[in-house]
């Protein structure tokens, strides 16, 4: 009863963070994120989708490959993709007007919310899908810190949105992506995940 409790407070409050911090920080300037989040933005920002139906959509190949080969990911980050995607677009109709901050202090808040709210998750093993659970997977092969595969992941994925984006907006969202990297990283491991995805012992 607890245990469950827990999980499901951990991801109320993960997936709101990821989601304030995308509407609220991210969007009113125009920024990337990392990963599946910067791929639902770029989509945003071009054709004007919903951020978070694109992460579904862009998703599902790797939750194929998730049920072959990693069946519990598969679990572990179904709940988490699909809470979050849907909140991420309920709060889309709450983007402020006028931006609650100035860009700088927009991105790291915004960076840091992101890395939380991922790295809070990863302590009890939910993944919001996409790319960070591409991550989770690798991590479970190798002795490699999740956080920081999801930097290298999340640092592709604003190189790819560079064409549709000013200079300043690429600078602000690379400081943006080494937030949320930061955060995710250092909390991961003080919450003793190891590298190979999981709770080590205590």
């Amino acid at each position: 009863m607890i245990k469950g409790l827990r999980y499901v407070i951990v991801l109320f409050v993960g997936c709101l963070l990821i989601s304030l911090g995308i509407n609220l920080f991210f969007v009113s300037y125009h920024l990337l994120d990392g990963g599946i989040i910067g791929v639902g933005l770029i989509a945003h920002y071009i054709w004007d989708f919903p951020v978070g139906m694109t992460i579904i959509v862009v998703s599902i190949p790797i939750y194929i490959l998730a049920w072959i080969y990693y069946r519990p990911f598969f679990y572990n980050s179904l709940v988490g993709v699909i809470v979050s995607s849907l909140m991420i677009d309920y709060f889309a109709a709450y983007i402020p007007a006028t931006p609650l901050l100035p860009p700088l202090p927009s991105a790291i808040i915004g960076g840091l919310m992101l890395g939380i709210g991922a790295g809070i998750m990863f302590l009890l093993e939910i993944s919001t899908g996409g790319f960070d659970l591409l991550a989770q997977m690798i991590a479970a092969k190798t002795k490699w810190n999740v956080g920081v595969l999801i930097v290298g992941f999340d640092l592709g994925a604003v190189v790819a949105g560079i064409p549709i984006v000013t200079h300043d907006e690429i600078i602000l969202s690379a400081i943006a992506v080494i937030g949320t990297g930061f955060a995710t990283t250092v909390i991961t491991a003080a919450g003793g995940v190891n590298g190979h995805g999981s709770m080590s012992a205590k």
